[in-house]
Formats: C-alpha cells, structure tokens, sequence
C-alpha cells in the first residue's frame, strides 16, 4: 500500500478492528490495523471510510465535538452493516 504525506496541521490516525460480530463482509479481521486520513482509508471498507469521516475530519485537525471529553483522541465506531457488526477504534496519534 502506498503511504501518504500529512501536513504540519494534521494528526497521523490508526484504525484498529475491535470487535466482530457476524462476518465481515470486506473480508476485516479483529486487530487489523489502517493508518486512516480525511485523504486516505489504507483498505478500510468503503461503506465504513463514508460513515467514520465526519469524525477523521474533525479529529486530524485538532478539532472535537460538543460531547466528547477535552483532549479526547481516541473513538470507536460501529460498522453500517448492522447484521454483521464491526467496531473500529480510531486513534490520534501524537499531537499537532
């Protein structure tokens, strides 16, 4: 997979699979591991890479929202194949 150059005023992000249940249709397994951007999903599902951007967005640019905790890096997000539900962390890595 190829790699991707951040700016100064972007944070690096893992995605890290947590949790399964059911079956993955994109083929994802717990612990897999996506260095993930608001410009790159390193393999990460389509469907999933749409439903999660929102929140890259907002936190690979030092951002939050209302309702997370001060200095809160890390969140974890549920697949949008209900029957078959993936968990994904998704953590800032260093600071800006």
């Amino acid at each position: 997979m190829g790699t991707e150059a951040l700016h100064e005023f972007e944070r690096k992000m893992t995605a890290t699979v947590i949790d399964i249940k059911g079956h993955c249709n994109a083929g994802h397994k717990i612990g897999d591991k996506f260095r993930v951007s608001c410009r790159y999903s390193d393999g990460l599902c389509g469907y999933f890479y749409h439903d999660i951007f929102p929140a890259l967005s907002v936190i690979q640019h030092g951002g939050r929202y209302p309702w997370w905790d001060e200095g809160q890096t890390v969140f974890e997000y549920q697949c949008p194949d209900k029957k078959n539900v993936l968990t994904l962390r998704v953590e800032a890595v260093g600071k800006l």
